[in-house]
């Protein structure tokens, strides 16, 4: 009924209806980008053709934080670009609440991140240490384990003998495994001369004395390392998350300033 009606007074803002069309349309792609990497990689590991695969990992499968993030954004890129283009309020009004209740979250999250520190903390550790055991049976998780390794230049979640709970890396008499006592490549200290990754260069090297292994790898957890991170980057971290708040607050009100233009020019409609 109201798609066919033709306002003749007040006007819905153009520079509002088509900035959040804009802006979610490319949000929206963003989240089909997201989805069919994704679903990609899945596709890649035979998950598609055998979905109850899924439950198998003992860790955490990368993919899963692009098929969400990419769910997120697809939804909400959606609600809010049809919504603005076909001056929907219903679907305007669920981006707002959506919106609403992802800074919520974030928020919440925050600050109990800020008050349960060592819980957090503890939760991590636990986090790694269950990721360490299935490093061998995802590729994804692998290269996500060895990137975080390399970048934080740490070895396990609070030292190198985390490795230990790995069935390929642990030291005891029944391992078979020639990376016995070792970890991987992405815990050894880099070799400027060295043009090619020698992914062997963890092998034995918790055989070796303390004092030894500094030697050849980096020696300190990954928590602490992310911790003394954390700290040195605290400015740059905490004005990403206040440019991320900042974001979702300004939609919410572009939103809510849109549905109250539409529904201002339908009452108006009614009356002449």
């Amino acid at each position: 009924m109201m798609s066919g009606m033709h306002y003749n007074g007040q006007e819905v803002s153009c520079c509002i209806k088509y900035f959040i069309f804009g802006f979610n349309i490319i949000f929206w792609l963003l989240g089909v980008a997201f989805l069919g990497i994704g679903l990609w990689a899945w596709n890649e590991k035979g998950v598609l053709s055998n979905i109850s695969s899924i439950t198998d990992l003992g860790g955490f499968d990368p993919v899963w934080l692009f098929l969400v993030v990419g769910g997120v954004m697809f939804i909400l890129g959606f609600a809010g670009c049809i919504g603005a283009l076909r001056e929907n309020t219903l679907l305007l009004k669920f981006f707002s609440v959506f919106l609403g209740i992802i800074f919520f979250l974030e928020l919440t999250a925050g600050i109990l991140a800020f008050v349960f520190k060592d819980w957090i903390k503890d939760q991590l550790n636990f986090f790694i240490n269950n990721n360490i055991r299935a490093y061998r049976d995802d590729i994804d998780l692998q290269n996500l384990i060895d990137f975080t390794q390399e970048y934080w230049e740490c070895c396990g979640a609070f030292g190198a003998d985390d490795w230990n709970l790995n069935i390929y890396f642990n030291c005891t008499d029944s391992n078979p495994s020639r990376e016995k006592c070792g970890v991987p490549f992405s815990c050894c200290t880099k070799d400027p001369a060295e043009d090619v990754i020698n992914t062997q260069c963890g092998y034995d090297v918790r055989a070796k004395s303390d004092a030894e292994q500094k030697t050849y790898i980096h020696v300190k957890g990954c928590v602490p390392q992310f911790e003394k991170w954390l700290q040195d980057n605290l400015t740059i971290v905490a004005g990403i998350f206040i440019g991320i708040a900042l974001l979702q607050i300004f939609g919410i009100c572009l939103a809510q300033n849109l549905v109250s233009d539409i529904e201002a020019v339908r009452a108006s409609c009614l009356f002449t």
